[in-house]
């Protein structure tokens, strides 16, 4: 199991390693390794800040009861596509800051749209706040589209996806994170943008044995996760980070 140390360790070229849970426990797997121990990758758990990912299937939220039961960020659905909406976006936007809760907003992409008109719309329906969290482009395959089969090829979806992050970072003055699933990401995006934040799923196991040497900020570890204040299942996830690299983020200095 060397393959998962070696990307906890791996720094990008001229960058410090950072001294906070990740590299120590990436040490510990290291020191289990060299002693002949079965290594344990880090956990959920392991992390001290975590926070959700919701839309309208969540219904109601009583966002001060979330703030104060452990949800230290919020990622939100706003839109997808060109002219789709989230009808629960504004209350959970303006709830979550109202409650003192980080908060950001997600587009869903939609592949059978331009992606001239899924930045407009975004820009359209999401207000801007500089105290929000960084927007997030949602890039996964859609196979349960009934409207849309279409599978761009990679060199057009890289192509859009660049003009839709130069988009957003020119109006929100902060460069989008970047959600996807394991598939996509071997389809199009490994190995690229690099300067981005990214924010995965892997329900199933640690990130890095599905993600390669990816550096990943966000990792989205269950689907059934409960919180206070929210009734129901709902996505939890994890920073990958100190509290204070957490407090570093919110600064735009991560």
């Amino acid at each position: 199991m060397r393959f998962p140390v070696l990307s906890l360790l791996r720094a990008p070229r001229g960058a410090s390693v950072k001294r906070g849970p990740v590299a120590a426990l990436a040490l510990a797997l290291v020191a289990a390794s060299c002693a002949g121990l079965e290594p344990r990758l880090p956990r959920p758990n392991d992390y001290p800040v975590h926070g959700i990912d919701l839309s309208r299937y969540q219904g109601d939220v009583d966002w001060v009861k979330a703030g104060h039961g452990g949800v230290a960020f919020a990622w939100i659905k706003a839109t997808e596509g060109g002219d789709y909406v989230d009808p629960k976006f504004m209350d959970n936007w303006n709830g979550a800051k109202a409650a003192g809760v980080p908060r950001g907003a997600y587009h869903f992409w939609y592949f059978c749209r331009p992606v001239e008109e899924q930045l407009a719309w975004f820009i359209a329906n999401v207000p801007y706040d500089p105290d929000a969290l960084p927007p997030v482009m949602d890039m996964e395959w859609n196979n349960e589209s009934t409207t849309c089969r279409r599978r761009p090829p990679r060199d057009e979806l890289l192509r859009d996806m660049q003009i839709m992050a130069d988009g957003l970072e020119k109006y929100y003055g902060k460069r989008p994170v970047i959600y996807t699933s394991v598939d996509f990401h071997e389809d199009i995006l490994e190995g690229l943008f690099t300067g981005h934040h990214f924010w995965v799923r892997s329900v199933a196991g640690y990130p890095s044995l599905r993600y390669g040497k990816r550096r990943w900020t966000f990792w989205q570890y269950t689907a059934e996760g409960r919180v206070p204040g929210i009734e129901g299942n709902v996505d939890r996830n994890a920073f990958v980070g100190t509290k204070t690299d957490w407090r570093l983020f919110l600064q735009d200095r991560y």
